[in-house]
């Protein structure tokens, strides 16, 4: 015990005057001023549903598409011929909506609204021009809602990027459900003199 007094006293005389070394945090810990674009694009999203609308499109986090990336989507029932030739334009379109400088609220509503005009008006090939978002913050913000819309409005039953002269992978073309209506005069039509 006497021995580990005196080890200990050598030591201390040894250590006189020595300081610690301060050291830098690893870890920076202060808080960044400008969000990230994750927390910018969940506050876009964040939209209030207006009260008493029939608008069923999403506004939670939406999958980000990349900017020149083609989208694409064909429901069942849609024939590989007829989508072929939707994705390459050659369906006439019949109607057009630009959503270019749109913020997300309204351009939710106006895609929501030009299908229900389509499909009243029985418009059944349609163009949507939505841009690249190659500036925009996210990257491809407003495509890639468009892209998630579309699939959720049961009137769409296919939709892909344009053609070049049309747009391309700034555009798509839409390809829209026959109203009720429209069915039923294909059906008079083509049963002329048969009997159900």
């Amino acid at each position: 015990m006497i021995e580990d007094d005196e080890d200990f006293k050598a030591f201390r005389e040894e250590m006189k005057g020595v300081q610690p070394i301060k050291a830098k945090e690893k870890v920076d810990v202060t808080k960044k001023t400008v969000p990230e674009p994750s927390l910018i694009h969940r506050r876009q999203m964040a939209v209030k549903v207006e009260t008493g609308s029939n608008n069923h499109l999403t506004e939670e986090i939406i999958d980000l598409v990349h900017p020149l990336d083609p989208i694409e989507y064909r429901s069942d029932g849609v024939s590989i011929g007829v989508y072929r030739n939707l994705k390459r334009g050659q369906y006439p379109i019949d109607a057009r909506l630009d959503l270019h400088r749109k913020k997300m609220a309204e351009a939710r509503q106006d895609v929501f609204q030009f299908i229900q005009d389509c499909q009243k008006y029985d418009i059944r090939s349609a163009i949507i021009l939505h841009g690249k978002g190659e500036l925009s913050e996210p990257k491809a913000f407003l495509k890639s809602c468009v892209n998630t819309w579309l699939k959720q409005i049961p009137e769409v039953i296919a939709f892909h990027s344009a053609q070049k002269h049309h747009g391309g992978v700034g555009a798509l073309y839409v390809l829209i459900k026959k109203s009720e209506r429209k069915k039923q005069e294909n059906k008079i039509k083509f049963n002329k003199g048969r009997v159900d």
